[in-house]
């Protein structure tokens, strides 16, 4: 467990660094002047740098050191920030990423540091000259207070003052004003505080790299040594103190000053707690298991008369409602973590395809199970690719086109009931559906004479080996990632809607469910057979009488609202050997391709749906999306209203053609 691992904890933090470093480089491309942005970049080299030498990642040390070392020169105005120098580090970050995994060959790290290099010196012929700057002062007066559990969290005052005597001749002063006395002495608590005088050709930021890590938490001061200090008047100005953290005021206050640091990490660590995925999905199947032991028991409390029993019944109902509500929320993360991994992308993309792409995002707050933001990445990639490389034209064709050089895709999310629907929006040429209709002649995916809904013809593009690319790439043309994404969403039970306008642009809309782990269905009784319909897909439930079952049958649409709906008859689709009710009910529930009815024969009602994979021997079974446990402890499978209705309708045709 990574708790356990101090190497799988640093891999994972470091994983974070590199993906803060990531970003901060994304920024600094698009806003090159940007200090904060250099000085962020630099802080998650150093940070890498110390911590992957403190872990043994000596290679991978060695490397952010020139990484370091670079970044450093551009902090401190020796070299500007260049496009070149950016595009460099983010090959850099890519390689430290794979030494954190233990797999990076020495060649690929030489060979961008030769590039490094070059983009160095490239950035040192166009630095324009620089003002002269003031001379520095001869030396720093430094005063420094560490937390009091920095020794228990891995910080040696000692390599601190060996780091400062490194920078040039060095006085330094130990204050034990607040050590305690024996009896009370923690071993692993830092009482002391230091004086340091330092002199000689140092600058500010020299001494603020040795604290880096332990900034945020420590008290610092850093002020110039005037050489003249004992001849200036009383009342002369006083040389500017910079103070990070403020230092200690008052002596009668120490012992209170003494356990803020403490305190601050105390509630540092209330807000938030480092948790394995693992443990969070273990979590989840024993909250499940209780939701169906509860199920168990509420049925067994409301069959008998003891009410002692159904108010305890009644207790732990509400108890497990809110531990599962509670839990949901645990494994809810936001969608714009998933959004800003492909910032990186959409850069690679505009440097391979030689176009001008901006990226924008919305609703990156919008909240989605941790397991499905696992699984999207891989089809929102090829999405976002063939947006990039079949959407947007080059710049000329843009200019053509009369609209601006730059390109726009935009990733939206939002909540719509159970559901979140993430669109990727494009301002390019759109969909040719000339060229789509004749692709799918070729592969006989139609005939040609065949009449196709435009949301039909558009769906085609999802069909195994289709393109309609000119010519393979390495971006695309192979026809081997739309048929990917659309078995990937539909095996998280979801669904794709695409819009298109010719010369505008694109939409595509991917529905997907909030968890995979617990929905809301709605129970329905196939002859003998119980079933759960995800009732996200639900819209309404009617009566089909055995009368109304009989005069429809043949023809299978019902007329609702002055509007034709087609139904499935479950009963057949399953092939149930028992008689059907006289009052069968009509699950109405939405698709991609409209309203479609599921007749059942007795809608059980509601039910809140633990939902278990197949089995291996079922898994093929594509109408199910797994199964559930229900109270009486008997098994009900999960319909999966895509795969159902894509295997019902041509059973619907046969029965039409035989009757």
């Amino acid at each position: 467990m990574i708790a356990d691992d101090p190497v799988a904890a640093f891999r994972v933090e470091a994983g974070e660094v590199l993906d803060q470093v990531e970003q901060g480089l994304l920024d600094l491309g698009h806003d090159l002047g940007n200090a904060d942005l250099v000085n962020a970049v630099f802080r998650g080299l150093h940070t890498l740098k110390g911590s992957g030498a403190m872990f043994g990642f000596d290679a991978l040390a060695g490397f952010t050191h020139h990484c370091e070392s670079a970044f450093d020169r551009v902090r401190k105005g020796q070299v500007p920030a260049t496009a070149g120098l950016v595009a460099v580090i983010l090959s850099a970050q890519d390689h430290m990423r794979a030494l954190v995994d233990g797999d990076a060959p020495a060649a690929d790290g030489d060979a961008i540091l030769v590039r490094l290099q070059q983009a160095i010196d490239e950035a040192s012929g166009t630095a324009r000259t620089a003002p002269p700057v003031p001379a520095a002062p001869s030396g720093w007066k430094v005063a420094f207070r560490l937390p009091v559990d920095a020794m228990a969290n891995g910080t040696n005052p000692l390599m601190l003052l060996d780091e400062l005597r490194e920078l040039g001749d060095c006085t330094i002063v130990a204050r034990t004003d607040r050590v305690p006395p024996l009896s009370a002495l923690v071993p692993t608590e830092c009482h002391i505080s230091w004086d340091v005088t330092l002199t000689g050709d140092i600058t500010r930021d020299d001494i603020e790299d040795v604290f880096i890590f332990v900034m945020d938490d420590m008290e610092l001061t850093i002020e110039p040594l005037a050489m003249d200090a004992v001849a200036a008047p009383v009342d002369a100005v006083p040389a500017v103190v910079e103070t990070v953290v403020a230092p200690v005021v008052a002596a009668p206050v120490a012992a209170a000053t003494t356990e803020a640091p403490a305190a601050r990490t105390a509630a540092k660590a209330e807000e938030s707690v480092r948790v394995p995925a693992g443990r969070l999905d273990a979590l989840m199947d024993r909250v499940g298991e209780l939701v169906i032991a509860q199920s168990r028991l509420s049925q067994v409390a409301h069959r008998g008369q003891d009410l002692v029993l159904r108010s305890v019944s009644e207790e732990i109902e509400r108890l497990a409602g809110e531990l599962r509500d509670n839990m949901m929320v645990m494994r809810m993360v936001p969608v714009g973590s998933l959004f800003a991994r492909f910032r990186r992308l959409i850069h690679d993309l505009a440097r391979d395809t030689g176009k001008t792409i901006e990226f924008e995002t919305e609703g990156e707050a919008t909240e989605v199970d941790k397991t499905v933001i696992e699984r999207l990445f891989d089809p929102m990639v090829h999405l976002i690719r063939n947006s990039c490389d079949h959407g947007l034209e080059t710049p000329e064709d843009r200019a053509i086109a009369g609209k601006s050089a730059a390109g726009t895709v935009r990733l939206a999310a939002h909540q719509a009931g159970g559901e979140v629907v993430i669109t990727i929006r494009d301002d390019g040429r759109g969909i040719n559906r000339a060229r789509v209709r004749a692709k799918a002649e070729a592969n006989a995916l139609i005939q040609p004479d065949q009449s196709i809904s435009d949301q039909d013809l558009l769906q085609l593009i999802f069909a195994p080996g289709f393109s309609t690319a000119a010519a393979v790439t390495n971006l695309s043309g192979r026809g081997v990632g739309m048929d990917v994404v659309k078995r990937t969403i539909e095996g998280l039970r979801g669904s794709i809607d695409v819009q298109s306008n010719e010369g505008e642009g694109s939409v595509i809309a991917l529905r997907i469910p909030l968890t995979l782990a617990i929905i809301e269905g709605l129970l329905v009784r196939v002859g003998s057979g119980r079933y759960v319909i995800p009732l996200t897909a639900v819209e309404e439930c009617i009566e089909l009488s055995l009368e109304d079952d009989m005069r429809h049958r043949g023809r299978s649409l019902i007329t609702l609202r002055e509007k034709l709906v087609p139904f499935l008859r479950l009963r057949e689709l399953f092939a149930t050997d028992t008689r059907p009710d006289p009052f069968q009910k009509i699950v109405v529930v939405s698709t991609p391709q409209g309203r479609i009815g599921l007749v059942a024969d007795q809608i059980i009602g509601n039910h809140q749906t633990v939902i278990k994979p197949m089995s291996v021997l079922h898994r093929d079974a594509a109408t199910f999306a797994g199964a559930t446990i229900l109270g009486d402890g008997e098994v009900a499978l999960i319909l999966d209203i895509v795969q159902l209705i894509a295997l019902g309708q041509p059973h619907e045709e046969t029965l039409r053609a035989a009757g």
